[in-house]
């Protein structure tokens, strides 16, 4: 058993294969359970509001996104590591093949785990922190006003809704008053223009 994974040439594909086994195991134990720790202790969480021509608001999380690709690319040194190291193995002691073929198979291997880890944690990263939301969600929220709205829907001004511990900015209305910066509003209306109708709150 010794010389099947610590054989003289074994041993070059065994050392990655359990290194990455250990490593990758414990940092998909860490984001399941929520305490995947980067090592760095600045906090990058910022929503950049785009307004498009058909006057819908994007939001992008500019530091969910740069995580998400720190965790791809430390997840995939280790997927690859421990595809490379188990195929190889398999390869050169499961079949007896030769060690130029055992690397190419290891290789092979390694860029499988790669790929197959890219498209799982895109998927998980897309269910959890998709930035559209739709704009009936704001009904009946509670927001603050950004940008001073003009009376009685003589135009816009801007809102800003916390939907699901996210803010969120839309164009609004009002058929009252005057709604001035910072003043508390209520959405009692979404329109076809993408916009919301508020009261003061």
């Amino acid at each position: 058993m010794q010389e099947l994974f610590f054989g003289p040439v074994a041993i070059w594909f065994s050392v990655p294969a359990i290194v990455g086994t250990v490593f990758f195991s414990l940092r998909t134990l860490a984001m399941l359970v929520g305490g995947a720790d980067t090592g760095v202790d600045v906090d990058v969480d910022f929503d950049v509001d785009v307004d498009m021509d058909a006057g819908a608001d994007v939001d992008v999380d500019a530091g969910d996104s740069s995580y998400a690709f720190e965790v791809l690319s430390v997840q995939a040194i280790a997927a690859f590591l421990m595809g490379f190291g188990w195929g190889g193995l398999g390869a050169f002691s499961g079949s007896g093949w030769s060690v130029p073929i055992s690397v190419l198979v290891g290789l092979a291997c390694g860029a499988g785990m790669v790929w197959v880890l890219a498209k799982l944690l895109i998927a998980m990263y897309g269910l959890q922190s998709s930035g559209n939301v739709p704009l009936y969600h704001a009904l009946e929220m509670k927001g603050t006003v950004y940008a001073s709205i003009p009376a009685k829907g003589l135009g816009p001004g801007r809102v800003r809704v916390v939907i699901d511990d996210r803010a969120r900015f839309y164009k609004a209305i009002t058929e009252g008053d005057a709604l001035p910066r910072s003043e508390k509003v209520r959405v009692v209306s979404v329109n076809p223009d993408n916009s919301v109708t508020v009261t003061k709150a």
